[in-house]
């Protein structure tokens, strides 16, 4: 059980703060658990193979991240350096206006030329909607099956970044909820997959997303996770 839940986790080294002590920690932390992938910003991608060559961690980067404001020419871009720099794994995020505008062509078009870019590279596609902005239902059942037409891979929650200004000024944010992923299972095709991101910290929120139909989960967390997952199966 702690093997396959490791196997979930993506462990995210994303704060605008994050420099190169904080990779060099963050892989330390992916190697020791041996998590599913590290999901780094494009500068990070080289540095974080180099740090990970000899384990079973996959590297991921994060494209348009993350307001998703980028054109389209240069999300595509930004995948190719990142597969060249060593990338096997692409979390994009849409462009979130155009998805509450409803223009659903360039969104449909943004996905595609980026899944394409991915996918002639050998690199999965992992497609974010930022589920703090996006909201309505039926933009999320649009998005899911514009992802499962353009044979995007996996389709994620969030970035973990997508703070909301209220009116006093604060902001606040969410993430992942089990009633966006319990939308989005059932909006999906069946070969596309689900991850889950922003605000699971604790092993019991992990196993709740897992049990939504997740099959990854970007965390920070991921020490604290496994190390409740450890205790709780001694033998693994």
């Amino acid at each position: 059980m702690v093997k396959e839940l490791a196997k979930m986790i993506d462990h995210s080294i994303l704060h605008p703060m994050f420099g190169q002590s904080d990779l060099e920690r963050g892989c330390a932390v992916a190697k020791k658990y041996d998590v599913a992938s590290v999901c780094v910003k494009p500068y990070m991608v080289e540095t974080a193979k180099s740090l990970l060559k000899d384990t079973d961690v996959n590297i991921g980067c994060v494209i348009g991240f993350p307001s998703g404001n980028s054109t389209r020419d240069t999300k595509v871009f930004e995948t190719l350096a990142a597969c060249k720099a060593g990338a096997v794994e692409i979390d994009m995020v849409i462009n979130i206006g155009k998805a509450l505008d409803g223009d659903w062509k360039y969104i449909t078009d943004e996905i595609k030329a980026v899944t394409d870019a991915a996918h002639t590279n050998g690199a999965v596609i992992k497609v974010i909607f930022e589920t703090d902005y996006v909201q309505q239902k039926e933009h999320i059942v649009k998005l899911c099956e514009i992802c499962t037409q353009t044979g995007v891979d996996c389709v994620k929650t969030s970035t973990g970044f997508g703070f909301v200004k209220n009116e006093a000024g604060t902001y606040s944010y969410t993430g992942a909820t089990i009633p966006h992923l319990t939308l989005m299972k059932n909006s999906i095709g069946p070969k596309v997959k689900m991850k889950a991101a922003g605000g699971v910290r604790t092993l019991d929120q992990l196993l709740a997303v897992r049990e939504a139909g997740c099959s990854r989960c970007g965390a920070t967390a991921t020490a604290t996770i496994l190390d409740a997952a450890k205790e709780r199966w001694p033998m693994g």
